[in-house]
Order: C-alpha cells, then sequence, then structure tokens
C-alpha cells in the first residue's frame, strides 16, 4: 500500500527590497546643493573679505558650530591613533581645499572653476585606489582618462592656449581635498562622519583663529549684504551643515546612490553661477561638464 506524503512543496516567495529611505534621499540631495552653492558663495564673500579672511573666518565659525555640536551631545574626543588622520582631513578639507578654490575665484569664473573641480570624485577614486591598493577594472580607467583629457582640454581652450595660475590652484584643490576626502573615508569606519569634519575643524582651530585675526588685521573688509551671505553659507552651508547632511543621507540611502546625486554638482553649480552671478559661460563650460558627469557615471558603473 502506497502512502501519500503529506508533506506540503516548498514555495519559494520573493520579498522585494525596501527601496531607498525618501527621508536619506532629501537628505543627500540637500547636501548636493550646498555643496553647489559654494562656489557661488564664495564668489559673493570675496565682493568684501580678503581670500586669507574668507577662509580663515569660515574655518573658526564652522568649527564653533562643530564644537557646539559635539558638546552638546556630549561626544568623546577620538582615540589618539585617529588625530594624524583628522589632520590630514582638516589639511585637505577645511585649510587646503577652501583656500586654493578662493584663490582661484579671484581671477577665475565659478562656471569655470565648476568644471575644474567636477573631477574630484574622479581624483579621490585615483587616490583611494592607491590608498587601499584595490585594482579597478579597465573601463574605470579608461573613463577616467577620458574625463581628465575633457577638462584639460576645457582649460587650456579657456585661458588661451596655456594653464594660467587660477588652474594651478585649482587641481591643487583637487589632489588635496582628494587626500583628505580619502582619509576622512577611511576614519568615517570608525566614527561617523560628522565628527570626522567636526573634530578635523575643531582640530585646525589653534591654526584659523591667528590666521583670522592675522588676515583681518592686513585685508580690508567691506561688509555688504552679499559679502556677509557668501561668508555665512560656506561657514554653516558648505562646511558643516551641508557635510552633516552629506553623511546622514549617505548612512540612510549607501554609498553607491548617494555617488550617483553628487554627480549633479558642476551643473548645478552652473546654474547657480548664471543665476547668481551674471555669468555667461561659453558652450564649452557645460559641454564639458556634461562630460564630465558622464565619464564619473561611467566609472561608478563600472567599480560597482
Amino acid at each position: 500500500m502506497r502512502t501519500q506524503s503529506s508533506a506540503t512543496p516548498h514555495v519559494s516567495i520573493a520579498v522585494a527590497a525596501p527601496g531607498p529611505s525618501p527621508a536619506g534621499l532629501l537628505q543627500a540631495a540637500l547636501g548636493v546643493i550646498a555643496f553647489s552653492l559654494t562656489f557661488p558663495a564664495t564668489a559673493w564673500g570675496l565682493e568684501g573679505f580678503g581670500p586669507w579672511s574668507l577662509v580663515a573666518v569660515r574655518s573658526v565659525l564652522a568649527a564653533v558650530l562643530a564644537g557646539g555640536c559635539l558638546l552638546a551631545l556630549r561626544v568623546p574626543p577620538p582615540a589618539r591613533r585617529h588625530w594624524p588622520g583628522l589632520a590630514v582631513v582638516g589639511a585637505g578639507v577645511v585649510l587646503g581645499f577652501p583656500l586654493l578654490t578662493t584663490l582661484a575665484l579671484q581671477t577665475s569664473t565659478t562656471a569655470h572653476a565648476a568644471v575644474v573641480v567636477g573631477l574630484l570624485p574622479l581624483t579621490t577614486a585615483l587616490l583611494s585606489a592607491l590608498r587601499v591598493g584595490s585594482r579597478p577594472s579597465r573601463t574605470f580607467w579608461g573613463a577616467a582618462l577620458a574625463g581628465a583629457a575633457a577638462v584639460v582640454g576645457f582649460t587650456v581652450q579657456q585661458s588661451g592656449g596655456a594653464l594660467v595660475a587660477a588652474d594651478g590652484c585649482l587641481f591643487g584643490a583637487l589632489l588635496i581635498c582628494a587626500a583628505g576626502y580619502t582619509e576622512g573615508g577611511r576614519l568615517a569606519r570608525v566614527m561617523p562622519g560628522w565628527q570626522v569634519i567636526g573634530w578635523a575643524l575643531v582640530l585646525c582651530l589653534p591654526l584659523t583663529v591667528p590666521g583670522a585675526a592675522l588676515a583681518l588685521a592686513y585685508e580690508p573688509v567691506h561688509l555688504s549684504v552679499h559679502s556677509v551671505t557668501g561668508l555665512l553659507w560656506v561657514a554653516a552651508g558648505s562646511q558643516f551643515f551641508g557635510l552633516v547632511l552629506w553623511y546622514r543621507g549617505m548612512a540612510a540611502i549607501g554609498i553607491p546612490k548617494a555617488s550617483q546625486l553628487q554627480l549633479a554638482q558642476p551643473l548645478l553649480t552652473l546654474v547657480w553661477s548664471v543665476l547668481l552671478l551674471g555669468e555667461h559661460p561659453t558652450a564649452a563650460a557645460p559641454l564639458t561638464a556634461v562630460a564630465v558627469l558622464i565619464c564619473i557615471a561611467v566609472t561608478q558603473r563600472a567599480r560597482g
């Protein structure tokens, strides 16, 4: 007599993975918008402050905000072994990048600077590959070289066939900021990202406070609505709250999706340069920006 099995056949039900957090998408998008306004706000700040004063005062104000948040949340100081890495972050993100881009914007338009600095994700990826020893695909390197060629061609064409001092500052800013981002990414594995930038800002206070006092004593200050608004934005919006929103959004939706949002940053800066500063970029600027964004998108897909 054959017995009928009572076992129920196994049925596999695929459950759709939850979509990205709407709040995380919003936070990351607001962070990108904050970053895209940095160059126009810097141009406004330069209407009333000298470049050294603007950078030093912006860093001091951002450090005051960061220090207040760290104190209010009773965040303990990082372990001693993390301070050298925080010094690299401070040198790159707090001091080097703001100073070099501010100096460049004295003679360069924000549209021009936005396209050049659009290579920052590529530069960071290159330094990160060297730092951690990863081996990206040939597709990645091909797109990276194509983006670099587009940017170099644009800068040479805009400067009449030769690189100028502003371009040297911008390319230097790329390298030093990429080093700060790379080290900050390493530290973000052991502490929240906003604490990385917060402690880096606080660590730079022994340099930025006397630097601000010295610069304000030697550089004339002409307060206006534009200059004060620009200063407050680059201090609070770009250097602190923008990074807080960015890191919170990145934690919520993941690095790949967040990085795709940041690809829009150069084009947004071009839009702000027209709306807020009345600039009229040549046709080469948006075309180069689009080419750079395509190349960066290819590298992101290749790495993923």
